[in-house]
């Protein structure tokens, strides 16, 4: 079958983050890189889902290889990508997420991509990306 075309980069690298996870997996590669799925991984790691992460180059865009530390239990990403006011978290999370102040949201600011809980700290709207928990 050969490589498919990813219409999705993000949504292809969380989608195989979450079946590494659910398999048992110690890593996951994610193919191609971006400065975005770095972005997200960058938080992923902070708020403690993942482990460390590494950017390898492969000469064809590059990849992560990513330590998998069994925490997440769903990810994914947010189709479209609502924008939200600064106020606004809390429905967003209803709907995406388990439980009150279980997970995060994702959210692309005009500050970069950070948690929703640094968005509200901030008081900053963006736009939703993902969601982990």
């Amino acid at each position: 079958m050969g490589e498919q075309m990813l219409l999705d980069p993000l949504a292809n690298a969380l989608s195989k983050i979450e079946n590494y996870e659910r398999a048992r997996k110690r890593e996951a590669v994610v193919a191609p890189a971006s400065k975005l799925i770095g972005e997200v991984l960058r938080i992923m790691q902070q708020e403690g889902f993942i482990g460390e992460f590494e950017f390898i180059d492969d000469g064809r865009g590059g990849k992560f290889r990513v330590a998998l530390q069994g925490k997440i239990n769903g990810c994914g990403v947010i189709k479209p990508r609502y924008a939200v006011k600064r106020d606004g978290y809390e429905s967003w999370e209803k709907r995406y997420l388990p439980a009150a102040g279980f997970g995060l949201l994702l959210v692309s600011t005009q500050r970069g991509v950070i948690s929703h809980r640094q968005a509200e700290e901030q008081s900053l709207g963006g736009r939703l990306l993902a969601y982990v928990y």
